[in-house]
């Protein structure tokens, strides 16, 4: 079947869509008239005749959505587990950066991710991880090269080069960060960075970026020619923030995307079409929500085969119930039903292999592992709620027995990140506020960007318990108290993604973030904003395994003060 004869009504489609307020991306209104689709492909739009008929009933047809940035590892999900959770929400392509499996298993696991995409409901296309490790100060279990995300590259899927994370290393024009810039299109990650350090970052050849938390920020970057990609994840709330600028000067270069989102945000709530529901609660108009979360998205990454209804395009369509839930009705993908009535058949996982799931190599913890000396003053990093950044205060600390300890009646818990990989036995130790931690503690494997063993707690017992726990299990989340484990979520695949069907994760999950508000934890998602604690490259104050970084400094500082 040729599409043009399609299209030109001399043969007959596949599907035909009638009765449907089709909406274009382009002029942002609504039209009243057929869709009809050929070997997965949209062939026209008018009256057609013949093929297998479809009575929309008055309903809004949109493009599939499309996620601009996202990391699928952060769903704790395989890509199949992952697809069928977003699919049903009218999801039907995502541009991933799979930095998280890249650091714990190098090249060897994104290419992993890419063939554990294939043949999905979903498009998963990927962008090369370019800073693999985030900084020196962080240990992961692989490195990748510039040769490396040149060889990701080749692949059929991959777009361009993932998010330069140092930003740092960007704008003073270090040559060997300059080197990773392998592609023409290149994602950004330029928390707080603004002025003449923005220029510079944008010289270089970044296009995007996805780290605004605030009004200003956004417009600089979009003034300056970035693509401005509005974020809802678990603990980076900023769709609200920044709606201002699609209010005041229209959603031109402006796109949606997720970054990290957990499993039971995904399944309760949903993905693209959550923040759809979000952005026209907060007055936005419908039809520039929509061209934010498809057209947009497509054209941010130079997917024109995608991103609206038209001639020649993909054939990945989403019909509403209405513009105020966008509550998918159906879903089509490739013009094939994948979900309908916010459900989905189980897809088919491919098999995960051996390497993928030995991953933990800790090296056995010592007596006095978590213990930190009696110091008179010390840095306490601070979490604000709803971000990733968080702020570096000083404080005096609890001392007992010639040791600092944690003091839950003054918010300050322990916090240590332990060397998950090569087994060296290091350990960084801090100390945290902002969790509400009374009793206990919680840990996990999944400890953003290299993926070590990351735990804070009220005592050293719990911390110790639920470490031990997660070495002995391969990886994942867990909770303890009084010296002994309460719950966990297993998640073996690279000690970050469970091989279970995203209801069980989820269950498991929320029964976890049960038991930590029951210790004292009011963080609506305390396992991501853990995980972000980890991160060297995002504001103020974080810690890895070699200690507390002062990122705006850019070094590695003691505790003591």
């Amino acid at each position: 079947m040729s599409l043009i004869a399609v299209a030109r009504g001399d043969e007959p489609p596949d599907l035909v869509i009638t009765g449907a307020q089709v909406f274009s991306a382009f002029t942002r209104e609504w039209l009243e008239l057929d869709v009809a689709i050929a070997g997965g492909r949209i062939a026209g739009l008018g009256a057609y005749d013949g093929g297998t008929r479809v009575d929309a009933d008055g309903h809004w047809l949109v493009p599939g959505f499309i996620d601009a940035h996202v990391h699928i590892e952060s769903s704790k999900l395989v890509p199949a587990e992952f697809a069928r959770a977003v699919v049903p929400h009218g999801t039907t392509a995502v541009v991933t950066d799979p930095h998280e499996v890249g650091n714990v298993l190098g090249l060897a696991g994104v290419e992993w991710m890419l063939a554990a995409s294939e043949s999905l409901p979903l498009d998963v296309f990927v962008m090369a991880p370019s800073c693999v490790p985030a900084s020196s100060f962080e240990s992961p279990g692989f490195a990748l090269e510039a040769a490396d995300m040149e060889a990701i590259l080749r692949h059929p899927r991959a777009l361009g080069v993932a998010e330069m994370m140092n930003f740092p290393g960007v704008i003073a024009g270090d040559p060997e960060v300059l080197a990773r810039i392998v592609s023409s299109h290149v994602d950004g990650h330029a928390p707080g960075v603004t002025g003449r350090a923005l220029n510079a970052y944008i010289a270089a050849g970044v296009r995007s970026d996805h780290e605004a938390t605030t009004l200003s920020e956004a417009l600089e970057k979009r003034q300056r020619g970035m693509w401005v990609l509005i974020r809802e994840a678990s603990n980076a709330h900023n769709l609200r923030d920044l709606l201002p600028l699609v209010r005041e000067f229209g959603p031109s270069w402006c796109a949606f995307c997720t970054d990290d989102r957990e499993p039971d945000l995904l399944f309760r709530e949903g993905h693209i079409d959550q923040m759809c529901r979000i952005a026209v609660s907060e007055g936005i108009a419908a039809e520039d929500a929509l061209v934010m979360a498809t057209l947009h998205a497509a054209r941010a990454h130079g997917l024109l085969d995608r991103g609206a209804i038209a001639p020649g395009l993909r054939a990945d369509l989403v019909l509403l119930e209405d513009l105020t839930e966008f509550r998918p009705l159906r879903v089509w993908k490739d013009g094939e039903l994948v979900a309908s009535d916010g459900g989905a058949e189980a897809f088919a996982a491919a098999p995960i292999p051996e390497f993928v799931r030995a991953t933990m190599r800790s090296a056995p913890l010592a007596a006095d592992a978590f213990a930190i000396a009696e110091t008179a003053r010390v840095r306490v990093i601070e979490t604000i709620p709803g971000q990733l950044i968080t702020l570096a205060r000083e404080d005096e600390p609890t001392v007992a027995d010639g040791c600092v300890i944690a003091d839950p009646a003054r918010d300050l818990a322990k916090i240590a990140v332990i060397e998950r990989h090569h087994a060296t036995g290091r350990i960084g130790l801090g100390l945290v506020r902002g969790f509400g931690l009374q009793t206990g503690a919680f840990a996990s494997t999944v400890a953003h960007d290299a993926h070590n063993l990351v735990v804070v707690g009220a005592d050293d017992a719990s911390m110790r318990a639920c470490a031990e726990r997660l070495q002995e299990i391969g990886g994942g989340i867990a909770v303890g108290r009084d010296g002994a484990v309460r719950g966990e979520l297993a998640l073996p695949v690279a000690g970050l993604l469970s091989d279970a069907p995203v209801e069980d994760v989820v269950t498991a999950l929320e029964a976890l973030q049960y038991m930590l508000r029951e210790q004292g934890v009011g963080d609506d998602a305390p396992f991501m904003t853990l995980s972000f604690l980890a991160l060297s490259v995002i504001p103020a104050l974080k810690i890895t395994d070699r200690g507390l970084v002062d990122v705006e400094r850019f070094e590695l500082v003691p505790l003591a003060v």
